[in-house]
């Protein structure tokens, strides 16, 4: 699949929206964009596509502030043609990895849960699935240690004051852990079927229980800097999962 060269010149026009549209004229998110340039049939599922770079790249295009959602425009092309480039298992495992030890120790520390952070942090990084269900009894001890924490910070708070404090924390802390943890599974389906997916769902959804409960725990902390921080490490991490393989080619 090839890039046509006038829509690709005209992407620079574009303006991202969040969701799915019925046609261009109504809007497109990311991965339409990348159907569009390769002249596939209007979808948010282009076959041109790599799955992993699918499921993460609506999950993120739609969680992202309608700003930072332009900054995934030049990601389109790189997008196209990744279908079958053999980098899939590699995109999955590099999302389980950055929700595992970027996202969620970010979360800890906010909450100055700094021992918890650490133990996630220094373990090494993810090279396979294996690894990522080696992972998953210290992410859920960190769980623990945060859950923990929150319903301390909740109770000091008040029942009224936490509840409504927390709650918006834990939808912020939630809403990229979600879209790697979908990338995370996707690819460890397609890799290794059942036992993959269970190491995968275990690692993400405790490493996305994690977060949420240390957001909650810090909820009265200035939480915007670390969802800005977190929502610019997850497109730097789409463009890396992008150009993988680039180097060899080249």
């Amino acid at each position: 699949m090839t890039i046509i060269d006038d829509r690709a010149e005209l992407l620079g026009l574009a303006i991202l929206k969040k969701g799915a549209h019925p046609n261009p004229e109504n809007g497109v998110c990311l991965l339409e964009a990348v159907a569009w340039i390769s002249g596939e049939p209007h979808t948010d599922r282009p076959e041109c596509a790599c799955p992993v770079l699918g499921s993460f790249g609506r999950a993120l295009n739609d969680v992202l502030p309608d700003d930072k959602r332009q900054q995934l425009v030049p990601l389109a092309p790189l997008i196209v043609g990744t279908a079958n480039d053999g980098h899939a298992q590699e995109r999955g495992l590099m999302a389980a990895d950055w929700l595992i030890r970027t996202y969620t120790p970010t979360w800890l520390r906010l909450a100055g849960l700094e021992e918890a952070a650490v133990s996630l942090e220094t373990l090494p990084r993810r090279a396979s699935w294996d690894d990522v269900e080696a992972a998953v009894p210290v992410v859920q001890a960190a769980r623990e240690k945060a859950r923990a924490a929150g319903d301390a910070a909740g109770a000091a708070a008040g029942a009224a004051a936490g509840d409504a404090a927390g709650a918006a924390a834990w939808d912020a802390a939630g809403a990229a852990a979600g879209a790697a943890a979908g990338a995370a599974r996707d690819a460890a389906r397609d890799a290794a079927g059942a036992a993959a997916w269970d190491a995968a769902g275990a690692a993400a959804g405790a490493a996305a229980g994690a977060a949420r409960y240390a957001a909650w725990a810090a909820a009265g902390a200035a939480l915007q800097p670390t969802v800005d921080a977190l929502q610019d490490s997850a497109i730097d991490l789409l463009r890396q999962m992008c150009t993988l393989g680039e180097e060899a080619a080249r």
